[in-house]
C-alpha cells in the first residue's frame, strides 16, 4: 500500500506468460507477495459490434499462514479492478473529445515526475507521440537531451515537435533554506527561459508552450476572496517564484507562440504530494485538519490535473493562465471530515502547528500548510475542459480506491 514506507512495500514482478493477437493475454507472478498469481485479460467485441468488453479472471493463492485473509484480499482486488474500470472510462471519454484532432508530437520536461509520468502515458494511449526531454547526454530513441543549468538545448532536436509541455522543477516540499530556495527557483526559471528563447528563435518549431505553474501565486492566505486568473497575486516566496516562473516564458509569447500556464492546486493522489503524508495518521485514527477550520483548500485529482495539461496541449484555443483546480474547493474542516469518511476513520485530531514546522521548517509550513485559498476553475471549464471528479468525496474515493 502507498501509505507504507518504501522499504516495507512488497516487491512484485509479473511477466506476460501468454499473449494472443485477438485480444487475450495473461500476467503471471515471477516474484511477489502471493503464493501464486495468474491474471487473464480478455478483450472482446459485444455481440452487435458496437462496443468493447473487458473481462478479467484472477486466480491467486496467499501464503499458507495468511490464508485466513483471503476475503480481505479479494475485496481489495475488486476495488482495484473497479478503480481501473473508472480510470479507463474517464481516459476514453477524454480521448473521444479529441478523436478528430490530428495526432500531435509533444515534448515533455519533467516526464519522470508525478504529473509527467501520467501525462506521457495519457497522451501515448491517445495515439500522440511523446518525446521526453531528459538531463542526460546519452539519450534513447525518442528522447531529447537538454541541460537547463548550462543553457544547452539544440533547436534541431525540437524539429517536428508540435507542443512543448514544461513540468520541470525541484520539489517545493522541503525545508526552505537559502540553498533550497535558490535551487527551487533556478530549476524553474532557468529551464523555462531556455525553452522559451529556443522556441522563439525557431522558424518552423513548436507552435505552443504549456507551462506548469501554481496557485501559490495568490499568496498563502486570502480569506473571503474568490481568486481568478486576473488577480495580480499575493506576497511570499511562492508568489514571487510563480511570477518569475511565468514571466520566464515571455520570449515565446512575444514571438507569437501560444503560451498557457496551468496553475495547479493541491493534487490528490496516494502516490505522493500533500495527501500521502496524511494517510498514515487517518488510518491510525488520529487524523484531522491541517490548519484553521474555515481555511479554504483548492484541490484537484491527479487524473484531472493531468488531463488539464493534455487539454491545454491539444486545444489551439487555450492560452494564458488557467487555474488547475477542482470545481468545489472546501474548508480544512470539510477536507478532514471527507477524508475520514472515505477511509472510515475519525477526523477529530487537528495536526498541531509544530508538526509541519518540524518537518518543513517554519517558512515552508507557513506557505504550504497554513493556506487559505478559494481558487476558481471557471476559466478552465469555459475553455471546454470537463473534470471527471467534481466533488472532493468523488476524487478521494477514486484515488484511494474506496
Amino acid at each position: 500500500p502507498p501509505a507504507l514506507p518504501t522499504a516495507l512495500r512488497p516487491r512484485w514482478i509479473l511477466r506476460h506468460a501468454e499473449h494472443e493477437p485477438e485480444g487475450r493475454f495473461v500476467d503471471q507472478q515471477v516474484h511477489g507477495p502471493w503464493r501464486t498469481w495468474r491474471h487473464e485479460h480478455r478483450i472482446d467485441d459485444t455481440a452487435d459490434g458496437s462496443a468493447t468488453e473487458i473481462h478479467d479472471s484472477i486466480d491467486l493463492e496467499l501464503p499458507r499462514h495468511l490464508e485466513r485473509l483471503t476475503p480481505l484480499v479479494e475485496a481489495q482486488v475488486h476495488r482495484l479492478l473497479a478503480f481501473r474500470a473508472r480510470q479507463l472510462r474517464d481516459d476514453l471519454a477524454f480521448h473521444a473529445r479529441w478523436a478528430q484532432l490530428p495526432r500531435r508530437t509533444i515534448a515533455i520536461t519533467g516526464s519522470s515526475g508525478l504529473i509527467g509520468t501520467q501525462l506521457a502515458a495519457l497522451l501515448e494511449t491517445g495515439g500522440h507521440t511523446v518525446r521526453r526531454m531528459i538531463r542526460e547526454s546519452e539519450v534513447g530513441p525518442g528522447e531529447i537531451s537538454w541541460d537547463p543549468q548550462a543553457g544547452q538545448l539544440d533547436p534541431a532536436d525540437l524539429e517536428g515537435v508540435d507542443v512543448v509541455v514544461n513540468l520541470a522543477g525541484r520539489s517545493i516540499a522541503t525545508r526552505w533554506g537559502a540553498g533550497a530556495r535558490r535551487e527551487i527557483r533556478d530549476s524553474r526559471v532557468h529551464g523555462t527561459r531556455l525553452i522559451a528563447r529556443t522556441l522563439a528563435g525557431m522558424r518552423d518549431g513548436p507552435a505552443a508552450l504549456i507551462q506548469a505553474s501554481a496557485i501559490g501565486l495568490y499568496g498563502p492566505r486570502r480569506p473571503g476572496e474568490l481568486l481568478t486568473e486576473t488577480d495580480p497575486g499575493g506576497e511570499g516566496f511562492l508568489a514571487d517564484l510563480v511570477r518569475d516562473w511565468e514571466g520566464s516564458a515571455r520570449a515565446a509569447d512575444e514571438a507569437g507562440l501560444r503560451v498557457a500556464s496551468v496553475r495547479t492546486g493541491m493534487a490528490l493522489t496516494d502516490g505522493g504530494g500533500s495527501l500521502l503524508p496524511q494517510l498514515p495518521l487517518f488510518l491510525a485514527g488520529v487524523g484531522g485538519r491541517l490548519t484553521r477550520p474555515d481555511a479554504m483548500t483548492s484541490w484537484i485529482s491527479l487524473d484531472d490535473v493531468v488531463r488539464a495539461f493534455a487539454h491545454a496541449a491539444l486545444s489551439a484555443e487555450v492560452e494564458g493562465p488557467l487555474n488547475g483546480v477542482g470545481p468545489e474547493p472546501v474548508s480544512a474542516r470539510e477536507f478532514a471530515r471527507t477524508l475520514g469518511a472515505v477511509l472510515r476513520r475519525p477526523s477529530l485530531v487537528p495536526v498541531p502547528p509544530f508538526g509541519p514546522r518540524l518537518v518543513l521548517g517554519a517558512a515552508a509550513a507557513d506557505e504550504l500548510i497554513s493556506v487559505d485559498q478559494n481558487v476558481s476553475d471557471a476559466r478552465l471549464r469555459a475553455s471546454g475542459f470537463e473534470p471527471a471528479h467534481r466533488t472532493l468525496e468523488d476524487a478521494l474515493r477514486h484515488v484511494l480506491r474506496r
